[in-house]
């Protein structure tokens, strides 16, 4: 509860969790919200600035620009959401096993994560959306295992320096084993770093995923995602601006909202902070 109240008067994190609670809204509800389908084509009012009709213009088949942002934000938020969760998901065993155990399996683990990290998060989402083949699927693959390496070493050094506290010590001379040791305490006091970690990733993710959409190689038209809506519109950036400057706004709020909320995070659940809090009661 004391985590909750830091976290509420942060406001920072506050503003950025309105931002996300906004984004979800409006991609749940946003056949309720726009009258429009995001795939149907009017050329007859192609290219059109911001009007009270379409509210943010239409591109460059006459598509609701605003309504496409809706719908786009399922597919980016996905891809965020799913990618970190692959990333969780692979890394944080793998960095607990190299943590706790040590010796060849720490040794063979952290080699993999250096191979990882040899490539760039772009490079290697390139390399395997091009081995894979280009697909919402193979998308979300590509970005959650680019993820994987950081997860491992972040977790791997937290491991490290929770085995040897003393109640850590204390289960193993109880004769608690391996698996509950880890499971029961050095999972659970490793959480904090590992939730922080992963908020800001899912920024860095719909980055990653928007990155592939504009080269052409994540999410293909017609789906809306907002990349590829950047892309589309990059040849008509100087005649009709709108194109890419609202996919922008919204790639640079999610990636915002999502450093912010992550950077609330760190400090409400900063042990520092609950030293100076006092014991809790």
């Amino acid at each position: 509860m004391r985590a909750w109240g830091r976290f509420r008067h942060h406001t920072p994190a506050m503003i950025g969790l309105g931002i996300i609670v906004t984004f979800v809204v409006l991609a749940i509800f946003a056949p309720l919200i726009s009258p429009y389908d995001p795939n149907a084509q009017n050329l007859a009012e192609a290219i059109e600035g911001p009007s009270a009709s379409h509210w943010l213009g239409t591109d460059q088949l006459g598509r609701d620009i605003a309504t496409r942002l809706m719908y786009g934000a399922r597919i980016s938020l996905l891809i965020g959401v799913l990618a970190v969760s692959i990333g969780l998901v692979i890394g944080v065993p793998l960095g607990m096993v190299a943590g706790y155990y040590g010796g060849w399996a720490d040794l063979a683990i952290s080699r993999f994560a250096d191979m990882m990290f040899a490539f760039t998060s772009i490079l290697l989402a390139l390399t395997l959306v091009a081995v894979l083949g280009v697909s919402l699927q193979n998308v979300i693959i590509a970005v959650g295992i680019s993820v994987i390496p950081v997860i491992i070493r972040l977790v791997r050094s937290s491991v490290l320096s929770l085995r040897e506290e003393p109640y850590v010590e204390a289960a193993r001379a109880l004769g608690a084993s391996n698996l509950r040791i880890i499971t029961r305490h050095v999972f659970r006091n490793s959480l904090t770093p590992v939730l922080v970690h992963g908020t800001l990733s899912i920024g860095v993710s719909i980055l990653l995923a928007a990155g592939l959409g504009f080269l052409g190689l994540g999410v293909q038209s017609p789906t809306a995602e907002w990349g590829t809506m950047l892309g589309e519109g990059r040849q008509f950036i100087f005649s009709a601006p709108h194109l890419t400057t609202f996919p922008g706004i919204a790639i640079f709020l999610a990636i915002l909202a999502f450093n912010l909320l992550g950077d609330g995070l760190r400090d409400a659940l900063d042990p520092r902070m609950r030293t100076v809090d006092g014991p809790a009661g």
